[in-house]
């Protein structure tokens, strides 16, 4: 399988929690990590080399450029079981990213079982887009889903999308709408949804389910989203983040949001996800968010957005932020995407599949490759030892590989297949 290139610290440099020595002679593999994740990365490599028979002698050392190596999965818009989440996770381990977010609520469906509100999953996550089979994870799918992906290396950082994308929400518990009738949704419009910001309801509601997801997740992070709140004004969005920060905090976990929580003070060690690159607003977000001391998520939706279409002619997917191909997705730069921010304020990068129009984990897949490779690269590599043909003759090679797996993709013309 294709590896991210070697990012080669020096013989005297740290490896790092995540970094590696490999070194193999005549078949035999000496490995040096000061991690059991640095281990873990070298036998990606190794197994790597050894596709095609008995690896090669080589010396490497590996060390990732960013800690935060990400693959969002929207199973909101569409449900997907914990085995398709489990094939995810393998494919993710298998290209060293180590952050798997899920994006379990919107207004589409609620996706996770909450015991002290349990019409959210019964009756929330019974719709999905288009009318589709809904579905949700139980407490024990959703450890399930954490256990897999820590055997992995991978955290999951679980998201619950407020205080807009709540209608599967709204339709569940009727007092969250004020007491009328909120419908089950199955469209693809956004921002018409909203919780009552001045109603205490409101984060009772959200107090039970942070504390209960708290429980349920490991990693040191939940997301509350926080994006295209448009039925919420300016002021009772303030309003919500300031009772909203706190209740994450109690919970003893670091809050991440998309990019328009920095329109909101934020407290110390927040992390806001960057995305929207129509116009300048997405970019002042972001400049906000360093200048409030928070740490940044490169998620640019015409380079990572891996539900947009590769070209006009592609069967799934949307084009609102452009078309995606291969290339897109490998020649950028997190640190200079930004005027203003550099690498130093930059956590990681994210991959999100938004799942409108993908309904099987085939789709998803077709999507994922091999734009997920050129994604994984970025993420691992030094930007000055990146280069694109040497990235178009590995990826091509990954194809018979792919085809034996059965794992769906898309042959990109910009690439040479075999």
């Amino acid at each position: 399988m294709i590896v991210p290139a070697p990012a080669s610290p020096g013989p005297d440099e740290a490896l790092g929690p995540e970094g590696y020595r490999l070194e193999v002679r005549g078949g035999d593999a000496r490995i040096e990590a000061e991690g059991a994740a640095g281990r873990f990365y070298a036998e990606q490599t190794l197994r790597a080399l050894s596709a095609a028979g008995a690896p090669p002698d080589v010396t490497i050392a590996d060390r990732p450029r960013f800690a935060w190596r990400g693959v969002m999965l929207d199973v909101a818009r569409h449900f997907f079981g914990v085995d398709d989440v489990r094939r995810l996770i393998d494919h993710l381990a298998a290209y060293k990213l180590n952050v798997l977010h899920l994006h379990l609520s919107d207004d589409q469906g609620w996706r996770l079982a909450i015991e002290g509100w349990p019409q959210l999953a019964e009756y929330g996550g019974r719709t999905a887009v288009g009318g589709d089979p809904g579905g949700f994870y139980t407490q024990d799918d959703y450890r399930a889903i954490v256990r897999y992906a820590a055997e992995r290396f991978i955290t999951v950082v679980p998201e619950i999308d407020c205080p807009g994308h709540v209608q599967a929400a709204l339709a569940s518990y009727p007092e969250l709408a004020g007491g009328g009738a909120a419908e089950p949704y199955t469209g693809i419009e956004v921002g018409f949804s909203s919780l009552d910001a001045h109603a205490e309801e409101t984060y009772r509601f959200l107090g039970d389910v942070l504390g209960e997801l708290a429980a349920l997740t490991p990693g040191e992070f939940l997301h509350i989203g926080g994006d295209e709140a448009h039925s919420t004004s300016a002021e009772d969005y303030l309003a919500f983040m300031a009772r909203v920060q706190p209740l994450v905090a109690a919970q003893g976990k670091r809050l991440v949001g998309w990019e328009e929580i920095a329109s909101a003070p934020l407290r110390t060690g927040s992390v806001v996800q960057y995305w929207n690159t129509i116009g300048e607003r997405g970019h002042d977000l972001a400049r906000a968010a360093v200048a409030q001391g928070a740490q940044l998520i490169m998620s640019p939706a015409d380079k990572v957005y891996f539900d947009m279409k590769y070209d006009a002619s592609s069967p799934l997917g949307q084009d609102w932020a452009g078309h995606v191909e291969v290339r897109d997705s490998y020649e950028w730069d997190p640190a200079t995407l930004v005027e203003g921010v550099g690498e130093g304020a930059i956590l990681g990068i994210e991959a999100p599949v938004w799942t409108e129009t993908l309904r099987t984990l085939s789709d998803v897949e077709t999507m994922l490759f091999p734009r997920l490779c050129a994604f994984a690269e970025v993420a691992w590599t030094p930007q000055d030892t990146r280069d694109w043909e040497g990235f178009r003759a590995r990826v091509a090679a990954e194809a018979p590989r792919w085809d034996a797996a059965g794992v769906a993709y898309t042959r990109s013309p910009q690439i040479d297949w075999p």
